[in-house]
């Protein structure tokens, strides 16, 4: 049990990092786009909003294969679809049930399906900051 909290652990720590490195590159992006200027239109403002919203989700991408190349590496799993798959589901917190690892690595899960919902959390909070800055402080300025 002591061994699943630390990987747990561990994997949340990896994929907070991850996260972080996304979102700098995402707000970059934003910034290097003109997103703040009140000159930009609104077409322009939904097309950079749509992109950062992209950038942020090929983070829970590469965070999916992250817990995945873990349940492989662990000997959950004796090939990278169905770990992916699991890992998917699970970090997703879709928790359909029809794959679920053994007694010794099923505490992972949990710490993945929680990590998922922060890091949704995590997402969510950022693409709306972005959408106040795209529409409603730009309006409102101007």
């Amino acid at each position: 049990m002591l061994r699943q909290i630390l990987l747990g652990a561990l994997m949340i720590g990896i994929t907070t990092s991850i996260h972080a490195v996304f979102m700098f590159g995402g707000l970059q992006f934003v910034r290097s786009r003109g997103l703040l200027d009140r000159s930009v239109n609104s077409l322009h403002a939904t097309g950079v909003v749509s992109l950062f919203v992209i950038i942020m989700f090929l983070a829970s991408v590469v965070e999916v294969w992250t817990w995945a190349a873990l349940y492989v590496a662990a000997g959950s799993f004796g090939s990278l679809e169905p770990a992916l798959y699991f890992s998917t589901v699970t970090y997703t917190t879709l928790g359909y049930g029809d794959i679920v690892l053994d007694e010794g690595s099923r505490l992972l899960s949990a710490f993945q399906a929680a990590n998922g919902i922060i890091m949704f959390g995590w997402t969510t909070a950022l693409v709306i900051a972005v959408i106040q800055r795209a529409y409603v402080l730009r309006e409102s300025a101007g």
